[in-house]
Formats: C-alpha cells, sequence, structure tokens
C-alpha cells in the first residue's frame, strides 16, 4: 500500500511489513505488501516511480520476475470526471496520480469500484497527456532558426522548463551563438554586460531566460539598439503543464539534467503567468519566431520524458 501523504522520515524507515489486518484484507496471491507515507519533493511520489524501484530492490525482483499483463494497481486518484447521469458517487477524482504511476511502471490501473465492485470504467481526463507529444526521429521544429545577420541578439521567451536551454543547445549554439543565462550569471546586469561584451568582440549572443513581459524585453532591444544589431525574438510557447513536467524530469533524472538544475517551486511557474505579456514586432524586434513544443532528445532520453513525473 502507497500514498501520497507528508512525512519527514526517509523512506528506508516508512516502510514496514504488511499487518495482520494488511495480510487479512490481501486477495492472493500476493503474498508482501509494504506501506509507505510519501513526500512531496522526493522520487517516492507518485506517480514518480522511485517506491516501484524500491520494492523491485527490497525484493530482490527484476523485470523477467513480475507479471506485468496480470499485475493491477488500484486506486482512487484515476483522473475520473463527473458523471452527471451516474450514481451520487460519481464525483470528479482529486487527480491522476494513480492512473500515471501504473502507467509508468507498465501495469494496468483499476479504480477500487472497478477492481473490488466490478464497476464499469469512468471517463477520465489528465491534465497533460504526453501521449500528444510522440517521439520523432528527427526531433526537429517545424520552424527553423536561422542566422539571418552578421551579428545579432537572439532573445529567448518561455516560462521555466519551456525548452530554451535545450533550443539553444540544439538549433543555436551550432550557428555560433553566445549564450547569455541568468541562472549562471546569477543578475540582469552581469547579463547585459557578458551580452555587451560578446558583442564588442565579434559575436552573436542568445539570451536565454524567461523574459516575460516587455519591460524586461525593452533593455534587450535598447542594448541591441547600442550597438547596431538587430534583435530577434523566439518564442516558445510550451504550454504551463507541460512546463512543470520537464521541470520534474529534468531535476529527478541526472541524466538529462546537466546543469544539475533543482525542482522549481510553483510559484515561479505562476510568477511567469502573472507578468507574461505575449511579444511583438512593435517592440523593435526584427522578427518574433513562435515555437510549438516537441521532444528533442534520443529514444532512450524519450522513455524517461514520456513517464509521468508531476
Amino acid at each position: 500500500m502507497w500514498h501520497n501523504s507528508e512525512s519527514v522520515l526517509p523512506v528506508t524507515e516508512r516502510k514496514r511489513p504488511a499487518s495482520e489486518e494488511d495480510r487479512a484484507i490481501s486477495p492472493p496471491p500476493l503474498k508482501r505488501r509494504a506501506q509507505a507515507a510519501i513526500s512531496t519533493k522526493d522520487i517516492y511520489r507518485k506517480p514518480r516511480p522511485g517506491m516501484w524501484n524500491e520494492m523491485k530492490e527490497d525484493y530482490d525482483l527484476s523485470d523477467s520476475d513480475i507479471d506485468f499483463e496480470n499485475s493491477i494497481f488500484v486506486g482512487d486518484a484515476g483522473g475520473r470526471i463527473v458523471d452527471a447521469k451516474g450514481p451520487g458517487s460519481s464525483q470528479r477524482d482529486f487527480s491522476c496520480s494513480d492512473r500515471n504511476f501504473a502507467h509508468n511502471v507498465g501495469i494496468k490501473f483499476q479504480t477500487p469500484e472497478e477492481f473490488f465492485l466490478g464497476a464499469q470504467p469512468r471517463q477520465f481526463s489528465r491534465e497533460l497527456d504526453l501521449a500528444d507529444f510522440p517521439f520523432t526521429r528527427t526531433g526537429r521544429h517545424d520552424v527553423v532558426v536561422e542566422k539571418k545577420n552578421d551579428k545579432d541578439i537572439i532573445l529567448l521567451v518561455g516560462p521555466p522548463g519551456a525548452g530554451k536551454s535545450t533550443f539553444y543547445w540544439k538549433h543555436l549554439k551550432p550557428l555560433g551563438y553566445e549564450r547569455i543565462n541568468q541562472d549562471l550569471l546569477k543578475s540582469k546586469d552581469k547579463c547585459l554586460k557578458a551580452a555587451a561584451e560578446s558583442l564588442q568582440g565579434g559575436d552573436s549572443v542568445v539570451v536565454d531566460n524567461t523574459n516575460p513581459d516587455s519591460e524586461t524585453r525593452a533593455q534587450w532591444v535598447a542594448l541591441a539598439r547600442k550597438h547596431g544589431v538587430p534583435i530577434r525574438c523566439v518564442w516558445l510557447k510550451t504550454p504551463l503543464p507541460l512546463c512543470e513536467h520537464n521541470d520534474a524530469v529534468r531535476a529527478f533524472n541526472k541524466q538529462l539534467n546537466p546543469e544539475n538544475r533543482q525542482s522549481l517551486p510553483k510559484l515561479a511557474f505562476n510568477s511567469f503567468v502573472s507578468r507574461f505579456k505575449e511579444p511583438t514586432i512593435a517592440e523593435g524586434f526584427q522578427e518574433v519566431i513562435p515555437i510549438e513544443f516537441r521532444f528533442q532528445g534520443t529514444e532512450e532520453e524519450y522513455k524517461v520524458w514520456s513517464r509521468y513525473w508531476v
């Protein structure tokens, strides 16, 4: 039995053997069970697969030891929507974390009503459905950003987790652009200074920050005018739930986190939304290039990314 409850205990102290009551209600042939209270921050919170991996390690199980086809995860967080024509209990689920957990570990999911009472499955929805973002071998965006000027500034716009840094490394670094990033330089003034030095040295630059509003972007437009170079805007239109997913994927998977970034609080995403103003040519940009999200990475990396982490 696993549940998402607040706890300050490490996972090794949260687990306990099944009680006599647990064993009495456990359907055969289930022999052993573990119960844990999970904190909001760690890899063990559903739908993240930490507790599943912990169970496999505890009982020395490999995937070949598990009957995935006949295994079922039962939970009440199935993302079920309100059924106006159904019985009185057909209210909306508080989340879809149990269904997403079953998806992550590769087993079937049922609600308690379906498993114990034989009820018919109800309709469900996810705030973010990763099936909408399939893997493509090219991984390229429909819109390609080219180097149009001998020297210029490209200003990236988008929430945390929108894929700005990945877009830079995949598409703009090969064109010779230098990266200016406030997470690394720690202040906007240092970013403006570093960009000015790069422009004076003959390099084009990419400003890899969120740049949510016209007031923030105006400082970069002014810098471009001061140095007599065009400035272009690349707007990454990644939906906010997907940004939060990307942030969690990065935080919990070292192989996808080359800069060792920590998971961001909800406030960071809400702050961007509250300040955001859609970028326009009228601000002084040579062009504004909207980019829809597309996963950028290998098939092995996609297997990690396509699990649910929030």
